[in-house]
């Protein structure tokens, strides 16, 4: 029995000096929420960490995530990448788009705070970071309240202008306008009837959705909170975007950030990535990791 305890004790060891991998749970609004944790062989209380939040209808596992956070980890930095529930109970992987969508952007809010929460008993250094739709998220989470983040990555963050041409596009992507179906659910979420679901030929990414009034309205009607350079001119944390020159998703990340990048006296930068596309994949991801490893220094 002693042989045992002592393997045990020499495991116990071996594992606080090596890299982990830790699926967690939390229960946000009544739903479980998913998240893994990577830390490296380092951590400790002082270890930077980076709450990560995934782009429009993907999840914590999709690559671009995935990757950046093994390079964060390879550089001494550990991550909490984490599933936003979309409206359902334990999501994983892809949003299916034969399932109903109930859920509205600012839902993200709460589940991000909710995370950092859970972050800041780990680390006492805790940045938030979004890819895509996330990188709005994250900057609504931002704007909405005082946070308990040390800064923030914007990664080919979603912009106003790519808000418009999205419903811009409606018409010639699903073959109906746009604007009664948004009158029809504007209309409905006034009225009180905004849990009402709809029939419509295509919401986001899915064609021949059911969707309920308000989150069609939320993700179609023009607001405020689409403006992502706008949110973050409003906050008072360093904040680091990236712009990637190949991006067809979000082209104009570059264009909207750059005045809040010279005007903001360092607070905000800007960083565009030659040559990657909207996914930062295989060794663009090393970029990026390299190019947050400096940001938190600086932040420090």
């Amino acid at each position: 029995m002693r042989w045992l305890m002592r393997l045990a004790i020499v495991l116990a060891f071996a594992g606080s000096a090596a890299a982990a991998e830790q699926e967690l749970e939390l229960s946000v609004e009544g739903r479980t929420t998913l998240a893994t944790l990577r830390t490296p062989a380092s951590m400790g209380p002082d270890t930077p960490l980076v709450v990560m939040t995934h782009g429009t209808l993907a999840h914590k596992d999709m690559e671009v995530v995935q990757g950046i956070a093994k390079a964060l980890e390879q550089r001494g930095i550990a991550s909490l990448a984490h599933t936003l529930s979309l409206g359902a109970d334990r999501r994983k992987g892809m949003y299916d788009c034969a399932v109903r969508h109930d859920y509205v952007a600012e839902d993200a809010i709460a589940e991000i705070g909710a995370w950092v929460a859970r972050a800041r008993g780990v680390s006492r250094l805790v940045f938030a970071f979004g890819h895509s739709r996330g990188g709005n998220q994250v900057a609504r989470y931002l704007a909405a309240s005082e946070t308990p983040v040390a800064g923030a990555v914007l990664l080919a963050p979603v912009t106003a202008k790519a808000e418009a041409d999205l419903r811009a596009a409606y018409a010639k992507t699903y073959g109906k306008p746009l604007a009664p179906l948004l009158e029809g659910a504007t209309e409905a979420v006034a009225a009180g009837r905004g849990g009402e679901w709809l029939d419509v030929p295509g919401f986001i990414y899915c064609r021949n959705a059911v969707v309920t009034a308000r989150a069609f309205a939320s993700f179609y009607g023009a607001d405020a909170g689409q403006d992502t350079a706008a949110l973050v001119a409003r906050a008072k944390l360093p904040v680091l975007v990236f712009a990637a020159t190949k991006d067809t998703v979000v082209p104009d990340v570059a264009a909207s950030f750059a005045p809040l990048a010279a005007s903001s006296g360092g607070r905000v930068q800007l960083d565009t990535i030659e040559d990657a596309d909207h996914f930062f994949r295989d060794l663009f991801a090393e970029d990026v990791a390299d190019r947050i490893a400096e940001f938190i220094k600086q932040t420090r």
